[in-house]
């Protein structure tokens, strides 16, 4: 016996009402539900849709699909990360690496010649801090506007559109940079610095502009469906 389409549309449906919000999440739970109830009308052909689908259920144990979820959160994550490294790389290739120690090398004469290396430092940063928050809005706006015109929301297309909230961290480093006001004189360190900066406006080029164009292909590289859900 076969899972029908009203079938499959009660397996959606379940997977809902059990906490799983995210339509790419979903599909691979109702995949995997739909095989093993199949699997089971091969040896016990009599046993009902709903009977089989509880059996399979209590498989999950105690918490349900949240390990699941959990889980693939984790991967996709990961996944997410090796995206953004791949592009972070690309800009310490030719032709790119040289505009990238350009950028570096100028900065860094920049900071040198100053009397106010560190209002040069901190306007940077901040302005750099700026440009993240209002392109993680922007974005997130739009990611809204999507789900909001396909009904569906899926998990990775959030991770691609806002994970970039985690190169925020990428300024801890250079906060308590500029609270060692000694380091600025420094050029050794003064150079790193102006590294540590070229690095942080890349990833978030990177994970503000680059991978939000890219999304679309990234979701149908990992889910082939979603170009037909849109």
């Amino acid at each position: 016996m076969k899972i029908n389409q009203a079938q499959i549309d009660k397996l959606y449906l379940f997977t809902r009402q059990h906490f799983v919000e995210y339509y790419d999440l979903q599909t691979e739970l109702v995949d995997h539900l739909a095989n093993a109830i199949e699997a089971q009308w091969d040896t016990n052909p009599k046993r009902n849709f709903d009977e089989a689908l509880q059996i399979e259920f209590k498989k999950f144990g105690i918490f349900g699909f949240s390990d699941v979820v959990q889980e693939r959160h984790v991967a996709l994550e990961k996944k997410y990360r090796k995206i953004v490294w791949s592009h972070f790389k690309n800009f310490f290739r030719l032709p790119q690496i040289i505009g990238t120690f350009s950028a570096v090398g100028i900065l860094f004469l920049l900071l040198k010649i100053s009397f106010h290396r560190e209002i040069i430092f901190i306007s940077i940063l901040t302005l750099l801090l700026v440009l993240f928050f209002v392109e993680l809005v922007r974005n997130t706006r739009k990611m809204k506007r999507k789900n909001e015109e396909t009904g569906k929301k899926w998990l990775f297309k959030e991770i691609l559109n806002g994970y970039g909230q985690g190169s925020g961290f990428m300024f801890l480093p250079l906060q308590t940079f500029i609270h060692l006001r000694s380091l600025f004189n420094d050029d050794l360190i003064l150079l790193g610095g102006s590294f540590l900066i070229i690095a942080l406006a890349l990833v978030q080029y990177i994970v503000l502009v680059i991978i939000p164009k890219k999304a679309e292909q990234y979701l149908i590289e990992t889910y082939p469906e979603y170009e037909f859900s849109k």
